[in-house]
């Protein structure tokens, strides 16, 4: 009987040991992901001046990490094909956006619906470009929609896409309505100094 109430202690401290040593690693483990998470939250810009402060290589790398995510909600395409496009790793979007993505079943990413990630874009108005700090992916679709259609019409002189935007709006961070425009008269003009010219609609580097 004795021996068999040691053997009983000697593994009821054994499973005690075990319990604290299992409880120790989850609680390591929920730390490294807090502190991942927390510095995530200071890595990611939430407003125009947070973007700016960032160094021009960081503007890049975000510019091109919600432009993976733009053009995998758009084409469906793989995060891996789709970041090897913009030039950035795949480790790099995920670290960066990865609430804009979802995870599936068979291991792969996917682009959610839509998502409230900070973009700095450039919009004409009659003054030249100024920059527009949109959250909603729904707007900067539409913005880039619309410069498709700038584009389209400086190139050939249709403007038939164009006047689709007349009287059309976009509605910026702050909840402010923004104009889009639409004369062509103001865009042959601003095309014609340069204005129009560049390859991205993201901004960049504070002006």
């Amino acid at each position: 009987m004795r021996h068999s109430s040691k053997n009983k202690t000697r593994s009821t401290r054994k499973k005690k040991a075990i319990r604290r040593k299992h409880h120790t690693r989850r609680s390591v483990v929920r730390r490294r992901k807090s502190t991942r998470r927390a510095k995530v939250r200071r890595l990611v810009p939430r407003t125009a001046k947070q973007f700016f402060k960032k160094s021009e290589q960081f503007q890049d790398l975000w510019n091109n990490a919600v432009g993976v995510v733009s053009k995998m909600r758009a084409v469906h395409t793989s995060l891996r094909r789709t970041s090897r496009e913009f030039g950035i790793s795949p480790h790099s979007v995920l670290r960066l956006v990865r609430s804009a993505l979802q995870k599936r079943r068979n291991g792969a990413y996917s682009a959610r619906a839509s998502d409230h990630l900070l973009r700095v874009l450039l919009i004409p108005t009659k003054d030249g470009l100024r920059e527009v700090t949109i959250r909603d992916s729904r707007e900067a679709s539409k913005l880039g929609e619309y410069w498709s259609a700038v584009r389209k019409y400086l190139q050939t002189g249709d403007d038939s896409d164009l006047q689709a935007f007349r009287k059309n709006k976009i509605t910026d961070a702050s909840g402010k309505r923004v104009r889009l425009l639409t004369d062509v008269t103001e865009l042959n003009r601003l095309g014609s100094a340069g204005v129009l010219s560049f390859e991205s609609i993201y901004s960049r580097v504070a002006s």
